[in-house]
């Protein structure tokens, strides 16, 4: 914790841009909750949610390709601003899907949030490495994504509480003004020499025309590195259940439970609390872990997220099944925080926004197929053996990455990604 108030006292541009992530993922969990529990107070049925789920999944996908290579080509800072008042806009629309019983407003006003969304998250994880110092680096990458649970946490449980007792309009109008709020804190962000850009590099008239290339150039960087490669794969292996346990979430607050919009943001929030708890505990021993170590501890990250997760959809009792669906996402939490320090340390400033943008697209599309087989099943099946089914396909990461390890197949790369000649100093701007 010390390091934590430290990093923020003493370095300007994180703390702004921490302050940002604080209110617009508050804001984000509002929405969330207020959308999800409306689709199935409207609709009683668990497609529509995968449906919504669908539309924000399908954009972010489309998206993220053409976000990298603008990461990767213009004023990270400026693009991520653009992101925050286009999210603004849109989040504030939301409004107008509580005047009638169609639910095609609420797809495509979520389709348009989530378009806009890899714009500012992969700009976010682009910049991390520019405004800490390699000191920093790893305090901040743990605090960014602790407080990333932490909101979730706080969100989902004044949400759902919010909602009870205000209304849907409140949560959609407290989302747009979390956007503006962050929005205004980035535009205090600041760095000498070029600043947000990304190192410069000539472009042919091919490479503006079609940026396709640019991005196929960040794909074979990332398939020349065995541990970047591996990391996109973990994703991938978590997201064959993880896409499934986002519409189980609302299904077993709404319809299992029968705890109405109090109790989907019980879930939620106890998803973030153990999040939050594998992140704290991945930021006090990750330092300490040598590389053969940390490769072990995912291994066992994913077995322990995939084992609670089937136990929560088989417990009857509410109470157990909060604790096990904490325990699960504090696996999660843990493996997160290790592997995003790994990628912030390895992966070279040039890459960076196709990277995480490209990690971001896998886990979306994969999630998205999830999603679908979830929604459908759900008019089917139980909720409880399609979360027994989710739990199983999550571990299957365990099985992936222990072979890939034990196989050789994961050395450790050179270190790339933190620059000291380009890191920021840390007193207040002069221009």
């Amino acid at each position: 914790m010390t390091r934590f108030v430290k990093l923020l006292r003493e370095n300007r541009n994180y703390r702004y841009t921490w302050m940002g992530q604080v209110v617009s993922e508050i804001g984000d969990h509002f929405n969330n909750i207020a959308v999800f529990s409306l689709a199935v107070q409207t609709t009683h049925s668990g497609l529509v949610v995968s449906g919504v789920l669908l539309a924000r999944a399908i954009p972010a996908v489309l998206a993220g390709p053409l976000a990298g290579v603008t990461l990767d080509r213009l004023n990270r800072k400026q693009v991520m601003i653009a992101s925050d008042l286009i999210r603004a806009v849109v989040a504030l629309l939301f409004i107008f899907t509580l005047t009638g019983q169609s639910t095609a407003l609420l797809y495509g006003l979520s389709a348009l949030l989530m378009l806009a969304s890899p714009f500012f998250t992969s700009g976010r994880s682009s910049i991390l490495p520019s405004i800490a110092t390699d000191e920093e680096l790893h305090t901040a990458n743990s605090l960014t994504q602790t407080t990333q649970w932490t909101t979730l946490a706080v969100g989902a449980f004044l949400g759902g509480t919010s909602v009870m007792q205000f209304g849907y309009e409140k949560a959609f109008i407290g989302n747009s003004l979390s956007f503006v709020f962050s929005a205004l804190c980035i535009s205090r962000l600041f760095l000498p020499g070029r600043g947000f850009r990304p190192p410069k590099r000539s472009l042919n008239e091919t490479d503006v025309v079609r940026p396709w290339h640019e991005y196929v150039e960040g794909l074979r960087y990332m398939k020349s590195v065995p541990l970047i490669l591996g990391l996109a794969m973990v994703n991938v292996g978590w997201a064959t259940g993880g896409g499934a346990a986002q519409i189980l979430f609302t299904l077993f607050g709404e319809v299992v439970f029968n705890r109405g919009p109090y109790g989907l943001g019980l879930i939620w929030g106890c998803a973030g609390i153990g999040l939050l708890c594998g992140g704290g505990l991945a930021h006090t021993f990750g330092r300490r872990l040598k590389f053969a170590q940390y490769k072990h501890s995912i291994v066992i990250c994913y077995i322990v997220h995939g084992g609670s997760y089937i136990l929560f959809s088989l417990t009857p009792n509410f109470h157990v099944a909060l604790i096990l669906m904490a325990l699960s996402r504090a696996g999660v939490g843990f493996s997160s925080v290790m592997n995003m320090a790994h990628l912030l340390r390895h992966v070279p400033d040039q890459f960076r926004g196709r990277v995480f943008a490209t990690m971001e697209t896998t886990t979306w599309s994969v999630m998205m197929i999830s999603m679908l087989l979830a929604g459908v099943a759900s008019q089917y099946w139980d909720p409880r053996i399609i979360g027994v089914i989710a739990g199983a396909l999550s571990s299957t990461t365990a099985i992936y990455w222990g072979w890939a390890d034990l196989t050789g197949r994961l050395p450790e790369p050179e270190r790339e990604g933190v620059e000291p000649e380009e890191i920021e100093i840390h007193g207040e701007p002069t221009v």
